[in-house]
């Protein structure tokens, strides 16, 4: 029983894992098109390779559900082709025990990602983004189009690039007054975390004091400010980049501050019920091979899985952002698709075993 547990697995795990190579690559070429009207002599076609490729690993959890849907469907049909399916239930094997060899490799490759998304994709991905912004700011004074807005008080902050290690690039102040009048604007072109503070380089501030202009300039100036390197690194990134200790300790964060907090909390319950989500997944592409499509051409049933995995990311796509307008919780947002999924997956399984 092991050898045979061990022969599912590694045929729905070569599945899964050629999907995912597909998939990655695929938008790996994607990512790279996309900025080509970005390039310019000093970002040029191998940044922009750079940039896409420190960017596909957080990227592998997105496509890991639908990943493991056709891969279970192409490794599960594999068999029900060659009717080993059929010798193995002969062999008194259950279709409960089947679909739990099948959702091993799934949950191990699954566990793999999520470590990867965890502990190494944010990172990354930072380190992408910081290049990008680096390469493509101007030279003089002014807001790349990449880049953190900020509001602080009654100051508007923008950073062009932001490095893991507490260095700052391209920095914009504009100090407003009550009646949200332009008072100051500053420009740094870089700035270094010292401890407790931020020390801004080659400093250069216009001031707007009773008609006139005051201009300053500056090596080196203080900047006082809330903002820390550790709350940078979470501001850099868009929720679904960011890792789930850090999506639960920025969501604690807007909550103390009486902010919204639901965009942040939609990417967390996703990220946290993905496993679910597999689940659930895996289940459907069972229930397909062993009712209807038994006897179905490995296209028929690759099609089918295609169209069973863009429903469930539409309903994703669709759910997530209706939550967000309409004010219901993000976790019912992010769980019914699951529970509909795992739901169907079971009754359509009971039913054709």
């Amino acid at each position: 029983m092991r050898r045979l547990s061990r022969y599912v697995a590694a045929q729905i795990a070569a599945a899964i894992l050629l999907v995912l190579a597909v998939l990655l690559g695929l938008d790996l070429i994607s990512q790279v098109i996309d900025q080509s009207g970005d390039l310019t002599s000093r970002y040029t076609l191998l940044s922009a390779l750079y940039f896409s490729l420190l960017s596909m690993p957080g990227q592998l959890m997105q496509y890991l559900p639908f990943a493991a849907l056709i891969g279970c469907l192409a490794g599960l049909g594999s068999l029900a082709s060659t009717s080993e399916l059929v010798v193995i239930r002969a062999a008194g094997v259950s279709a409960a025990r089947i679909l739990w060899m099948a959702l091993k490799p799934a949950l191990m490759i699954t566990l793999v990602g999520m470590l990867v998304a965890e502990y190494a994709a944010p990172g990354l991905k930072q380190m992408a983004e910081s290049h990008r912004a680096i390469a493509l700011q101007r030279e003089q004074a002014g807001i790349s189009k990449y880049g953190l807005w900020h509001r602080e008080g009654d100051n508007f902050v923008h950073l062009n690039a932001v490095q893991p290690n507490g260095v700052l690039h391209g920095v914009s102040v504009y100090a407003m007054d009550e009646q949200r009048q332009l008072q100051s604007a500053l420009f740094a072109s870089r700035a270094i975390y010292q401890q407790d503070h931020w020390l801004l380089e080659d400093v250069r501030e216009t001031r707007f004091t009773e008609g006139r202009l005051e201009q300053h300039a500056a090596k080196r100036q203080r900047w006082a400010t809330q903002l820390s390197p550790e709350l940078l690194n979470i501001l850099v990134l868009d929720p679904e980049d960011l890792s789930i200790v850090g999506l639960w300790r920025y969501t604690r964060f807007l909550r103390e501050q009486h902010s919204n907090s639901g965009e942040y909390e939609l990417a967390l319950w996703n990220k946290v019920l993905q496993p679910l989500a597999i689940v659930g997944l895996v289940l459907v592409a069972a229930s397909i091979v062993f009712g209807p499509l038994r006897q179905a051409s490995m296209g028929q049933r690759v099609f089918i899985g295609v169209l069973i995995g863009v429903v469930f990311q539409i309903s994703q796509d669709m759910l997530g952002p209706a939550s967000l307008v309409f004010g219901f919780a993000p976790l019912l947002a992010a769980v019914t698709p699951i529970a509909v999924s795992i739901a169907g997956g079971a009754l359509l399984l009971r039913r054709r075993v």
